[in-house]
């Protein structure tokens, strides 16, 4: 069940926010892309319930791009974020039209295209909801390296089948995931040698907080900037 912590700090959305462009359908989805289109080695970035119109996400996209990367943030809810104001639809509700499993399914087409341009490593960061999706994806060799940011409706049982390099970048104050339960998860990547990790337990953040934070605020921005450093240093050890 999501916890109203999943949707706090709601961005204001900007279909116009970031430096790259929006393309109607790659792998039939509408997606935001920045950085070279003829790079070997893309990144997926999967949004939280809020979409793929979050101006902070689009800064993370444009960074990633930075370091060589094509960077994909395709629309998983087909125009249809969550809508806190929306009191007839609350996060359970929706939840049920736009579930992990879906976003995993419609992913496959994206990889699919992004093969089809060239592209022959793939890597998937994920955020709260998004993270489930990208757990699904590394279970079953779509992807060639995975970031979980505080991710929502992960499961121990999840990381037991996980076949590629995963990065979990948590929060200390998080519902969804725990401290505990990262842990957990740390414990059991440590178990399959066969799978590269690095877990980390960000202190003093809530989450949310990698691409929630406000720009206000020194800390939370300088937290965020770190969590984005380790997520490009995984892609950068795992897909180049």
């Amino acid at each position: 069940m999501a916890s109203s912590q999943c949707c706090d700090n709601p961005p204001a959305l900007n279909p116009d926010a970031g430096a790259g462009k929006v393309v109607d359908s790659l792998g039939g989805l509408k997606a935001y892309v920045a950085g070279p289109e003829d790079s070997k080695a893309a990144v997926i970035l999967v949004a939280d319930v809020f979409g793929f119109e979050a101006p902070n996400l689009r800064k993370i996209a444009d960074k990633v791009a930075l370091s060589g990367y094509f960077v994909v943030v395709p629309d998983f809810f087909h125009g249809d974020p969550y809508v806190p104001e929306n009191a007839e639809r609350p996060i359970p509700e929706w939840l049920k039209l736009h579930t992990p499993q879906k976003g995993f399914e419609d992913a496959k087409p994206v990889i699919a295209a992004l093969k089809e341009k060239g592209v022959s490593a793939i890597g998937a960061a994920g955020y709260c909801w998004g993270a489930k999706v990208v757990v699904e994806l590394a279970k079953v060799h779509e992807i060639q390296a995975a970031v979980l940011l505080h991710p929502s409706f992960v499961s121990v049982d999840d990381i037991k089948e996980v076949k590629c390099p995963i990065s979990v970048l948590g929060a200390e104050i998080d519902k969804m995931s725990p401290p505990e339960l990262v842990k957990q998860f740390e414990q059991v990547l440590s178990a399959n040698s066969g799978v590269g990790h690095f877990v980390k337990i960000f202190p003093g953040v809530s989450h949310g907080w990698s691409v929630r934070y406000s720009h206000d605020d020194a800390a939370a921005v300088k937290s965020a900037e770190e969590a984005l450093a380790d997520m490009i240093d995984w892609f950068n050890k795992n897909l180049k």
